[in-house]
Formats: C-alpha cells, structure tokens, sequence
C-alpha cells in the first residue's frame, strides 16, 4: 500500500477514513465481471446509452474543450457523445498540420528562452460576456515556460500567445474577468526576482528573504481579443496554485489558493506543511487597475515575447517587449487581503450568486465555505489576524459561512449547476460528493474510476451554469479501457447531474492528461464558424492567387522561392528543375479552393520538419534543403478528391555549380527562366 495512505491517517479523523474504505469498496464492487450482468444493470446501460447516442448526421448538444497537460495542446470533444472532434496545437509542435514547423507559424514558439515547441496545458477558459460564456475565444495557461495563449472559436485555430515575465510556473492562470476586462495569471512558484530584469543569483537558503510570486494582468481589447500585458502585482513569496473570479456582488475581486505560506524552499511536502493553514488570497482588481492607472504602478525592465498570428496573412509576427509595470500591496491599501485556508490548498470556485467562496484543502477533512459578504464586514470592520507582506490577514470565523463536514477524502475541485448544489472531486476516495450551498449538507455521492483530480459542469464557473452534466477527469484508468503498455489513457466520465441523484453515463478516454475543462453550448459556436478563407483576402506577401502567376526564382546563392498552388487534383508546378545540392527551397502553397473542408496538404521526401496543411484561401510554406543530387518526389497529404494520389509532383536536384537553368512546368506549359541558372 502506498505509504501517503499512513500519512493520512495522522491528518485526517476516523469517520473520513471510514469513508475511503467504503469508497474503495465499491470501486471493487462496481468492477465489471466476468459472465455478464441481471437484467436491472442491462436496463440501466440501456438507459444510459441512449442518453449519450448522438445519431449519425447528427451534431452533439456541446462543445468540451480540455487541456491537454503534457502534450501542450486542446482536446476538443462533443457531449454527450464524447467524440472526439479536434486536437488544437497551442505550445507544442504539432505535425498533423504542420504548426510550428511551418515558417508562418514559428514565430508563435518563440520566447525570451528561444524556441520552446512545448509546454504544459492546464487551464482553458471561455471568454465572458456579463459573466456568461460568449463563444468568442478560449484562453489557455503554458504552465513551464509562462506563457498565456489566445485561440479564436472562429478558427479553432492558436491566434496569440504571450510569455509573462517575472513568473514561474505559470499554473494560476488564466481567469477572465467578467466581461474579458483582464485575463488574469498567477505564478506557482516564487522567484528571487532581480529588479532590474529577470532573476538574480542567490543562495537557495535565502529563498524566505528573496524569494517573489507576481500576479499578471492582461488587459483584452473587447472586440478583437488581442491581449496586453498591463500591470503585475508583486505578491509573496508563497506558492500560488488556483484562482477564479467573483460575479455579481464579488465581480469586482479574484480569488487565488495559496500554499507554502512557510516559505519553505526543499522538501515543500514536509516544509510546506508545517502551518496549520495556508491562505485564499482575495484581491479586489477593479481597485488595482485604479491604483495602476493613477500612477501608483512603478516600471521595472522585462524581457518576454508578444506572439500573434495574423488574420489575413496568417503570418506570425514576434514582439519583444523589454519593461513592465508593477504594484505592491503594501503600498495600495484595500487591494489585496488573505483569508486563512486549510493547509496545502487547491481548488477555488465561486458559486453562481457571487456570494461563497469555497475551498478545497487536499489533506482537509471538511470544505470551508466562505461569505463575500462576511468578507466585506471583517474589512469595514477591521476584524484582522495580523499581517503578512504588509497585507492584512482576517480572522477565519470573521468570513466563514460554514464547513462541509467530512464530505470524504482529498477534495480539490467544486463546480455549480444552478440550483443550488456544488459538486466537488474527492481524488483519494475517488468519488464525486454532491452537496447543498444553503446548509451544506452532503446529499449524494457517486464513485468515479479512479482517483479524480478535475470535474466540469458546462457553465460550471459563470453565473449561470447548463447544469445538465458533470464531466470527472480521473487521473488513474486500471481497468476502464484495452491495455495499452505501461500508460493508459486518462479516463473521463460523462454523469448527469439533472434529476436528484448522480448517473453515471458514459467512460471516453482522453488525449494526455486533461487538468480542466470548459464546455459551452454548440449553438454558441458552431453558427460563427470560419468555412474558408476567402481568396480576395489572402495578403500573404507570397501568396499567387491563380495558376498563371506561379513562380520559381533563385534569390541568392543558396535560396530558391517557390510560389505555387494547390486545386483539386494538382499543384502548379509539378515538375521543377534547376535546384542544386546545398539551395534552401521555400515552397509557397495557396490553397485556390473556395469551399468548406477542402484543405490540401504538402510534403516532399526528405524534409526535416513536417508537411504543411493549407486552408482553403490560406498560403503555407515548407521550408526544404536539397542535401545531395537526385529526383524528390513531392505530394498533397490531404485526401481531396478521387484523383488525389494523382496530386503530386517532382523537384530535380543537381550537383552543385551544374549549368541546369532553372525551369517548371504543369502539364504542357513551360517556363524557362534565362540567366538565373548559374550561381551568383
């Protein structure tokens, strides 16, 4: 038995262990067995798989979008089927399409690090309209080399992405105020930050005197999206791990879970675990972009990149930014407070009302449920608990609703369905604990498989959720699906949450390691969607719009342009000579389709990247190197009309200094290009 179970039981009162002995005995007694099952399981499948069946031609009711933790990317799935739709490339070189090898969309890795073709993907959030999800864009967290990314619901496709300095551990990110004002990110780990740019050098045994977090806020241009980083506010030096926004009465604050409020700098599993409670960090942002806009910020050196796609040419531009703007808390009273929470909190998630603040400690035996509007009193009443960092600590009975008692074992999430329930993730029981806000009673509660860490109620954090169902992503899959080596797919579980009681669904596995999700309802989306690109738009600087403008020219030396195009079912040019050993060949491909879902692709043997998948109305470029003398054959990767294996085409390397001219062709048409054949 893993030992953290002994550990636990030293933290955590006999009643709650009761209860994971229960819950792992149902996880065995709901094992599946072998022979077959009684007519009153039959039925209950039946009853489910008619619930999740969506009909051939038929669209699913929502669109789930869930991070993808390691792989760096989005995981699109319909609900209630759970098919999965789409993987959107964000932070992670993505072959399928060519992202990231493309030399258009490069430039979108780049970082003050260089180029970083992956990070990890925790957090997606929809964009807000009066606290209501809108459908416009989905904002994603890169957690190991800060960075926060923008995708357009239009496109489906990764528009921006900004790296935030003076943080590290980009996990408390990226929660969108109400209406988009900010988006706002919270470092995980503190840093020594030097102030002149960076981080210093210092003896990790001054982390205590040294050591920072920062909290970014990302101002979001209300009808485009672009994002700009405008202020920081530099916090202690804890360990900030969730955050979520208020609505209604609380829309004006963010709150974020803290924990090592011991400061501790190794072995943060034992040092972090010293104080009896850790802290809920509420800071009021509307006050804080007062303070930034009236010159209470002061400006420090940065050096991060400002990555954005776009629209029209598809390019990607880099801008590297070299300053930034900061507050202090101890210097902007009323901004800035903490709550005392129980130890090693995770989850922070605000009812639908605006009113509880609830918190889940992963070794806690109880929820504490907390009231914005004690809050307000303990402030106007100055019922503090001292102070740390200058900021003000109030007293827990002062803002305390109540606590949820023993609603099991290692909570971490809570979502809402509108009707006055909260339902939180239990990880070490492995179970979903449905529980009211009025009394907080424990009402129901229904096992998962196994060890769920996230759960998702489409609306589940705005003001007003589509408390249908619930989605659990469980972190450990045993026996859910066919073996697949020494990893398994992560496991999700699709539970309808709309009569009194939990049912379980549906099982569908899951790409990586998904950490959140949001969901929002596909009439939402699906109306805005982009079909093509239009043609006439396309401003690509290398971009031929018929096939009479084809091109091949040397450039230089060692460089050769290719401007081509892709139709149904060839490309112009298909035969291309006069490239020599060592030329560095940029193919240009526009894509002349105008009709929905008719993208072509291109590779050519021997490319070191990957192949580029071009849009209808889009331009791409593969970048190749012609390393020795021969023939190449190149193609459309992309299955578009019944000729398509005829699609394709060949590029002639010679030696190097050969007399070859450079010439191309399309069936009878030829082009010879004088005096470009020898080298400069």
């Amino acid at each position: 038995m893993d030992t953290s179970i002994f550990k636990l039981k030293k933290l955590v009162p006999k009643a709650a262990l009761l209860m994971a002995v229960a819950a792992g005995t149902a996880l065995q007694g709901c094992s599946k067995t072998e022979g077959g099952s009684n007519a009153s399981s039959e039925a209950v499948a039946s009853d489910a798989a008619s619930a999740v069946y969506v009909a051939p031609g038929k669209h699913d009711e929502l669109y789930s979008f869930l991070s993808g933790g390691f792989n760096g990317q989005v995981s699109v799935y319909g609900l209630p089927s759970g098919r999965l739709l789409k993987i959107i490339p964000v932070f992670t070189q993505h072959g399928e399409n060519g992202w990231g090898y493309s030399e258009e969309s490069k430039a979108m890795l780049m970082t003050s690090h260089g180029f970083v073709p992956w990070d990890d993907l925790h957090h997606p959030k929809l964009s807000r309209t009066d606290g209501q999800t809108d459908g416009r864009w989905l904002f994603v967290n890169g957690n190991n080399t800060p960075r926060v990314a923008r995708i357009d619901l239009k496109t489906f496709e990764t528009v921006e992405i900004m790296e935030l300095p003076n943080s590290a551990g980009n996990h408390c990110s990226p929660y969108p105020t109400n209406n988009n004002e900010y988006v706002i990110a919270g470092t995980r780990f503190s840093v020594p930050l030097d102030m002149k740019g960076g981080t210093k050098d210092v003896s990790l045994d001054k982390y205590e005197e040294e050591f920072r977090g920062s909290i970014s806020f990302i101002k979001v241009d209300p009808e485009h999206g672009d994002m700009d980083l405008d202020f920081q506010i530099l916090v202690p030096g804890f360990d900030y791990d969730l955050a979520n926004g208020g609505k209604g009465p609380s829309e004006d604050w963010v709150f974020f879970t803290t924990y090592n409020s011991e400061k501790a700098g190794t072995l943060k599993e034992v040092g972090a675990s010293q104080n009896d409670r850790d802290y809920l960090a509420a800071v009021n942002w509307k006050l804080a972009a007062k303070y930034a806009k009236e010159g209470k910020a002061r400006e420090m050196p940065a050096n991060y990149y400002h990555n954005k796609m776009d629209e029209n040419s598809h390019v990607a531009k880099s801008t590297v930014k070299k300053k930034v703007r900061y507050l202090l808390p101890e210097e902007c009273p009323g901004m800035m407070y903490l709550l005392p929470a129980p130890k090693s909190p995770h989850g922070i998630d605000v009812d639908p009302t605006g009113e509880y603040m609830v918190v889940s400690g992963k070794l806690a035996s109880a929820i504490p449920v907390f009231s914005f509007a004690k809050m307000q009193d303990a402030i106007k009443n100055k019922q503090f608990d001292g102070e740390k960092n200058g900021i003000p600590v109030l007293k827990y009975e002062s803002v305390l609703k109540g606590e949820v008692k023993e609603p099991g074992l290692g909570p971490l999430h809570t979502e809402f369905d509108g009707k006055g329930n909260a339902y939180t993730s239990m990880f070490v029981s492995s179970e979903i604990v449905k529980w009211k806000l009025n009394d907080l009673s424990v009402v129901d509660r229904m096992p998962v498989y196994y060890s769920v860490g996230h759960l998702m109620i489409p609306g589940g954090d705005t003001k007003e959720p589509h408390g249908k169902y619930l989605v659990a992503m469980n972190k450990i899959t045993k026996d859910r699906y066919l073996p697949t080596g020494p990893e398994l797919a992560h496991s999700a579980q699709l539970i309808d949450i709309s009569g009194e009681k939990m049912k379980m669904l549906l099982d569908f596995p899951t790409v990586a390691e998904p950490h959140y999700a949001q969901a929002i309802l596909a009439s939402k989306v699906a109306p805005n969607s982009t079909k093509f690109f239009k043609l006439d738009a396309n401003n690509h600087p290398h971009a031929v719009k018929k096939e009479a403008d084809a091109t091949v020219v040397r450039e230089s030396k060692n460089r050769v342009r290719v401007k081509m195009t892709a139709i149904r079912s060839h490309m112009t040019p298909d035969n291309i000579e006069g490239i020599q050993e060592g030329d560095t060949v940029y193919f240009h491909v526009t894509n002349l389709e105008q009709d929905w879902d008719v993208p072509h692709g291109f590779a050519v043997m021997g490319a070191n990247t990957a192949e580029t998948l071009i849009m209808p109305g889009a331009t791409q470029t593969l970048k190749w190197v012609a390393k020795k003398a021969g023939v190449y054959p190149f193609y459309c990767t992309d299955f578009c009309s019944a000729l398509h294996q005829e699609m394709q085409g060949y590029i002639r390397v010679s030696p190097k200094g050969s007399n070859v001219p450079i010439k191309f062709s399309t069936g009878k048409k030829k082009q010879n290009i004088p005096g470009v054949a020898s080298t400069k």
